[in-house]
């Protein structure tokens, strides 16, 4: 008879009374499915939590290296924005400033009709204040041939002062109809819309636009 015939063949309800290798293989069953299930319940659940910690410390890691990188990189990006800031600063200064814009304006008038334009409209607005700048629209309405307006344009450009103008919903057309496609004969143009200027804020300026732009009083604030 086999050893499992002998096991069933014992009384479950009187484990006592069982043979000791009996009691021992019993022991030793019970033993391995409390392990085994133990394992499977929590052991198992720890080993899956174990493995997403480290995928999670293996990008932690990366992360690291990375800030370590630019950590180590800080010293010398601050000293290139620092140069940066200076090369703006620069830049700026060749604006022209507050007190030269009224001056600009009208070198900028003086220069159109040097140029042999006819003026019919030059009408500077109010500034409007950004950043670090201001720009100043100006109104135009002026008459004149490809070669005077390329003349009006290199005038500005050899001002003392950098005069920077941008073109705003501005217009080009000959002054007289067209015929076949072509342009009248005497060739003259009419130049209408808005353009911009651009002169740098000075120290004062600066820190009132910064603490308008922060929503605070520029000054007398509390």
């Amino acid at each position: 008879m086999s050893f499992l015939d002998d096991f069933r063949n014992l009384d479950r309800n009187n484990i006592g009374g069982w043979p000791n290798s009996a009691k021992r293989t019993f022991t030793v069953l019970v033993f391995v499915l409390i392990l085994f299930f133990g394992w499977w319940f929590k052991i198992s659940d720890q080993q899956d939590q174990l493995g997403s910690l480290r995928q999670k410390e293996t990008q932690l890691r990366q992360e690291f290296v990375q800030k370590q990188a630019k950590a180590a990189n800080l010293d010398a990006l601050k000293q290139q924005l620092s140069e940066m800031q200076d090369m703006l600063r620069q830049m700026l200064r060749q604006l022209p400033s507050k007190t030269e814009m009224p001056e600009l304006l009208v070198d900028i008038s003086q220069t159109a009709l040097s140029a042999g334009l006819e003026t019919d409209l030059f009408q500077p607005g109010p500034e409007t204040v950004k950043e670090f700048y201001a720009e100043k629209p100006i109104q135009l309405r002026m008459i004149g041939t490809y070669n005077q307006f390329g003349t009006f344009i290199s005038g500005v450009a050899s001002l003392p002062r950098v005069v920077i103008l941008t073109m705003h919903d501005v217009s080009l057309r000959p002054v007289q109809g067209t015929a076949n496609g072509k342009l009248p004969t005497n060739g003259l143009l009419l130049l209408e819309g808005t353009v911009k200027t651009y002169r740098y804020l000075d120290e004062d300026e600066t820190q009132a636009a910064d603490k308008a732009a922060q929503g605070s009083p520029a000054k007398g604030g509390k």
